[in-house]
């Protein structure tokens, strides 16, 4: 099985999920993600941001991401955590220009 790690921008935080399926979408300008992967806690600890992108994400069969909001797409040997991360002052990623505002801006 293959599996995808893609990081996107997301109403001002970025977030990392993994996927069996990663293609261009049947809408032009849209990344089309199948197959989300979420762990299965066979124990009693649960990470709190797991659970919201499963609260999110999981009764999705498709999620489509705007192109412009993908940051990275990457084929890895096995799953890892899914993530969402706070972008402030001190982040180390960079929003791409755009011509609406930009998170944080009103």
């Amino acid at each position: 099985m293959r599996i995808f790690r893609l990081t996107f921008h997301n109403q001002g935080k970025v977030y990392q999920l993994h996927a069996e399926e990663v293609s261009q979408g049947e809408l032009y300008g849209f990344i089309e993600i199948r197959g989300l992967l979420f762990n299965e806690h066979t124990s009693v600890v649960i990470d709190p941001a797991e659970e919201r992108l499963k609260d999110e994400f999981g009764d999705t069969s498709r999620v489509m991401i705007p192109l412009h909001a993908v940051i990275r797409i990457d084929e890895v040997e096995k799953r890892g955590q899914n993530m969402i991360f706070d972008v402030g002052d001190q982040g180390n990623v960079t929003h791409f220009p755009s011509f609406g505002p930009g998170p944080g801006k009103k």
